[in-house]
C-alpha cells in the first residue's frame, strides 16, 4: 500500500526521506530566508569595512576584541589570499620581447593562463619610450600579469606608425582591451597610475587590490598632512609631486 507523505512536515522520517533524496528538502521559512538575508548584508558591511585596512590595522582591531571571531576569519583569509598572491606575483617581474613567431605561443596561447598586456611599440617614437618606462615598472609591481614588448611593424604588417604605441590586453586568447596611441590615458603625461586604471578596467587587476590602496593611502596621508589647497587641481598637482618623489616604492 502506498503512503503518503506531506514534504512540508517536520517529522523524523521525513528527515530520513529527505536523507535519501526520496522527497526534496523542505523549502526555507520566510523568517529563515530574511534572517539570511540580513546575515549576509551584515556580512558585507563588515567585509568592506575591512576591506581598505591594512594588515598592522587588522592586527590592531583583533588585539583590541580577540573575541571577535569575524576579525579573525577575515585576517586569516587575508593572510591566506596575500600568500597566494606573493607566488602568482613572482611569476614574471619583468618586460618580455618576443618576436612574430612567438606571438601565438607567448601571448595568445599564454592568456590562457594569465593576462598578457602587449605594448606595440615603434623605436624613436617619445610615447612608446614612456610607455616602455611604465610597462617595466609596472610589470615589477604586478608580476602575475605578463607584459611584453614587439615591434608594431612586426607584429602587424604595414601597422601605421601613427598608431603607436598600442596597447593590447589580451585574456583567454581574446583582446579585452585596446588602446591605440596614450591619447585616451593620459597622452604624453602618462603616469604608472595612468596604467593601473587601464588594468584595473580590463579586468587584469581588482579595484581593491592592496596595492593600488596603498598607493591610495600614501597620497591621502601626504595631501592630508600638507597645507590647505585652493582646487581641485593644487592637490592633483601636490599628488602627481609626491609620486615623483616616491617612484621607488612602485
Amino acid at each position: 500500500m502506498e503512503v503518503q507523505v506531506d514534504p512540508n512536515e517536520d517529522t523524523e522520517w521525513n528527515d530520513i526521506l529527505r536523507s535519501h533524496g526520496i522527497i526534496p528538502p523542505r523549502e526555507p521559512s520566510p523568517s529563515q530566508i530574511i534572517d539570511e538575508a540580513v546575515e549576509r548584508a551584515r556580512e558585507q558591511a563588515e567585509q568592506h569595512k575591512l576591506s581598505d585596512k591594512s594588515d598592522s590595522d587588522l592586527s590592531e582591531l583583533e588585539d583590541e576584541d580577540p573575541d571577535d571571531e569575524f576579525i579573525a576569519t577575515y585576517r586569516r583569509k587575508r593572510m591566506q589570499e596575500l600568500a597566494e598572491l606573493s607566488k602568482q606575483r613572482s611569476k614574471f617581474g619583468r618586460v618580455v620581447p618576443v618576436s612574430k613567431p612567438e606571438y601565438q605561443e607567448l601571448v595568445t596561447d599564454a592568456s590562457k593562463e594569465c593576462y598578457v598586456v602587449v605594448h606595440l611599440s615603434l623605436q624613436g617614437n617619445m610615447q612608446s619610450r614612456l610607455l616602455s618606462g611604465l610597462f617595466s615598472k609596472a610589470a615589477e609591481k604586478y608580476g602575475e600579469i605578463k607584459f611584453v614588448d614587439i615591434a608594431a611593424s612586426r607584429a602587424i604588417e604595414n601597422y601605421p606608425d601613427r598608431n603607436c604605441p598600442t596597447i593590447l590586453v589580451y585574456k583567454d586568447t581574446d583582446v579585452k582591451k585596446q588602446y591605440v596611441t596614450l591619447r585616451l590615458i593620459g597622452g604624453d603625461s602618462t603616469r604608472l597610475e595612468d596604467l593601473e586604471k587601464v588594468l584595473v578596467d580590463s579586468g587584469a587587476v581588482s579595484e581593491d587590490d592592496s596595492r593600488l590602496i596603498e598607493n591610495k593611502r600614501r597620497k591621502k596621508k601626504m595631501l592630508g598632512n600638507d597645507a590647505d589647497y585652493d582646487s581641485d587641481d593644487e592637490a592633483q598637482d601636490a599628488a602627481h609631486k609626491y609620486d615623483d618623489d616616491n617612484d621607488d616604492f612602485d
